[in-house]
């Protein structure tokens, strides 16, 4: 008799550490979704890929765009294209292949990447404020500030504090039993969703996640608020209009990459944790547009807004 209930034991055991994901294209789109819906899908990817891959290469092979804000810009292409990449397996795997099922592992991985890559993000335009702020507060000292060295140890810093606070999630998350209808609101995995299709305490998941989120993206969006009231304080005190003007119209593809980033992401996690009556659709539509669409725009955003950038993209296709 104990022998068949440790029998038992052991293959419930199995049956939660096997068990898989369900993921989510579009409710109700399932018929036209394969084709009519992938073709935008598909085609965002591509760009995403191709306008970030192509800022990364000018950046690289143009020495004259080797200053810190073209530094910085790379490491925001690095990001998208990292986030990019980190989705497109199983989104289009779902428009394409009907592949919904993701085993437990993959959907770890999947979270690890797509979070830590967008708290990298957070910080990268963190740094990108400081930058605005060094040039428009002492563009004379700009240069000796934020030096290739100095610029490297923060990039560093962003990558190794992005990965300490995500690397805990898919040990924290593979400690518990899925006994639930493992059926995700979004065609990849995140980690407040994934923690719910648990059958045990999540309150230390919960804790945590809530704590992540506080200090990483709301300290982040509190300084580059605070980086912009001082920028803001600094171009208020220049006589000169046109001056003014100018040192503002510098921030603009900044604050255009800060906007499409941090209100889908924080929308997106203020749902999860407060929203149990929004509608299913408009969750699914906020995580597309938090992790497609700021590297979609990004690219395009800073090549209209930077001369330099512009010139040296129109370069390229003209030859």
């Amino acid at each position: 008799m104990l022998q068949g209930r440790d029998r038992i034991q052991t293959v419930n055991d199995t049956k939660f550490k096997s068990a898989v994901f369900l993921l989510t294209g579009i409710p109700g789109q399932e018929e036209v979704q394969n084709l009519w819906i992938s073709i935008p899908f598909c085609l965002m990817y591509v760009i995403s890929i191709v306008g970030n891959s192509l800022i990364l290469f000018i950046i690289k092979t143009d020495q004259s765009l080797h200053e810190p804000m073209y530094i910085f810009l790379s490491m925001l292409a690095l990001t998208d294209l990292g986030l990019s990449i980190a989705t497109i397996p199983t989104i289009l795997g779902i428009f394409w292949f009907n592949s919904k099922l993701i085993s437990l592992n993959a959907c770890f991985a999947q979270l690890f990447f797509i979070h830590t890559l967008s708290f990298i993000e957070s910080s990268v335009l963190l740094l990108m404020a400081f930058d605005r702020f060094v040039a428009i507060r002492d563009p004379l000292r700009y240069a000796s500030i934020l030096t290739l060295p100095r610029i490297s140890k923060m990039g560093l810093v962003c990558v190794l504090r992005g990965v300490a606070l995500i690397f805990p999630l898919p040990f924290l998350l593979n400690r518990f039993r899925y006994c639930r209808a493992n059926v995700l609101s979004h065609s990849y995995c995140l980690h407040q969703e994934v923690m719910k299709m648990a059958c045990s305490d999540i309150t230390i998941n919960s804790i945590y996640g809530l704590f992540i989120i506080v200090s990483t993206v709301g300290l982040d969006s509190l300084l580059i608020l605070l980086s912009y009231v001082m920028i803001l304080k600094t171009v208020l005190s220049i006589a000169s209009h046109v001056e003014r003007v100018r040192a503002l119209n510098t921030c603009v593809s900044h604050i255009c990459a800060v906007l499409l980033f941090y209100t889908p992401m924080i929308s997106l996690s203020v749902l999860h944790r407060f929203g149990k009556s929004s509608p299913p659709l408009l969750q699914i539509l906020l995580g597309y547009v938090y992790l497609l669409v700021p590297p979609l725009m990004n690219p395009i955003v800073y090549s209209v807004k930077s001369k330099h950038l512009r010139a040296r993209i129109i370069r390229v296709f003209i030859k």
